[in-house]
């Protein structure tokens, strides 16, 4: 996996760890679709992926030292250092301790480096171990360092095992990473990438879908799939329910599926993720709640859909050619061959003035995902 610096391509080891860093490469723009389907593929090869719940970790999984195994200073760097073996023989224990089993570890107290050179500043102000100090303050720095990796320390997603932490899959992130993915693949029909690969895109884009809870059983989800959780340990179902961040990602990635965009003031319909089989084969009620506040019914036609856009119907209807009809509130309509609203209708629509009654969009089918 990769980033690039300067315009060079170079490998990042934390890019490649969390999925923070696939989402941020394929939301960076840096990517063409090509090399986005590359990443999308490799990711899901990757420790990352876990197959019990179609989806994603933070991390890889990985087992942490025991408690007994940290903070053991080396043997052979005891041996080099003589500033250590004078504190150890003197029973100085400002800098390390010697345990019973004859294991040298650095004082439990020490924080980080700064308090290491404040232990070491203050072990310097004696004129005998002042010289020692001088010699190998750098390589005691470094040792320290070296030992406990500050730098990576990514809190409970490294440390934990519960809580968004390890073996577990954070669904606000594997919202993210659909939504970056949709972007991708509205970036390749922007940018006329081969069909292969916009059709590959979409692939990987419903992949991840198929993963997210909605898509799933109640038995694979481990809980009620419409309700938001948190995360999925290793050893259970979803956990922490609650309106989790996943939600606006998740209502984006919707919108992006429906294809209803918003561009130079006007609302446009471009559904080029939208599958064919959400079309219902029957007649259908759909029940929404207009501009007014009040409950009102639409009866949908045979291979229709429905939602609302700031509380004003849009139905979609497969046909042969594409069309557009707008009905206002007055009873007049207005029929276009172009998929987008003109400047007054989004305006009232965007601001809810009730002056368009609904939208019915005719949708050439041979534009949709089958």
């Amino acid at each position: 996996l990769i980033a690039f610096e300067g315009g060079n391509r170079v490998t990042v080891r934390h890019l490649y760890e969390m999925l923070e860093g696939q989402v941020a490469i394929l939301s960076s723009g840096l990517l063409s679709p090509r090399e986005a389907l590359d990443l999308l593929r490799a990711l899901r090869r990757s420790a990352m992926y876990r197959k019990d719940q179609h989806s994603y970790l933070l991390y890889p999984e990985r087992e942490l030292p025991r408690f007994l195994e940290r903070n053991n200073i080396a043997p052979r760097e005891v041996r080099g250092s003589r500033l250590l073996r004078k504190l150890i023989a003197d029973g100085d224990r400002s800098l390390v301790e010697k345990d019973p089993l004859g294991r040298v570890h650095f004082r439990p107290g020490i924080g980080n480096q700064r308090q290491l050179g404040e232990i070491l500043d203050n072990l310097a102000e004696d004129k005998s171990l002042r010289g020692l100090v001088k010699a190998e303050r750098a390589r005691l720095l470094r040792s320290y360092e070296d030992m406990f990796d500050h730098q990576s320390f990514t809190g409970r997603s490294g440390t934990f095992y519960g809580y968004e932490g390890l073996g577990c899959i954070y669904w606000h992130m594997v919202s993210k990473l659909l939504l970056a993915a949709q972007e991708i693949c509205f970036q390749a029909e922007r940018e006329k990438a081969p069909a292969g690969v916009r059709r590959a895109l979409a692939a990987a884009y419903y992949d991840i879908r198929r993963g997210i809870g909605d898509a799933k059983t109640p038995q694979e989800y481990g809980a009620f799939p419409m309700e938001p959780y948190s995360h999925t340990p290793a050893n259970a179902g979803a956990k922490q329910p609650g309106l989790t961040g996943q939600v606006k990602e998740d209502i984006l990635c919707r919108f992006g599926e429906l294809g209803v965009f918003i561009e130079g003031g006007k609302i446009t319909i471009r559904p080029s993720l939208l599958h064919e089989m959400e079309f219902g084969e029957k007649a259908a009620k759909f029940t929404y709640y207009g501009t007014d506040g009040k409950k009102k019914t639409l009866v949908l036609p045979l291979r229709s859909l429905a939602f609302t856009v700031c509380q004003t119907p849009f139905v979609y209807q497969l046909s042969d050619r594409d069309a557009l009809t707008v009905t206002r509130a007055d009873g007049s309509s207005a029929r276009s061959a172009d998929l987008a609203l003109d400047a007054d209708s989004s305006r009232h629509v965007l601001g809810r003035t009730g002056k368009v009654r609904k939208i019915v969009v005719e949708l050439d089918a041979n534009r949709l995902i089958r």
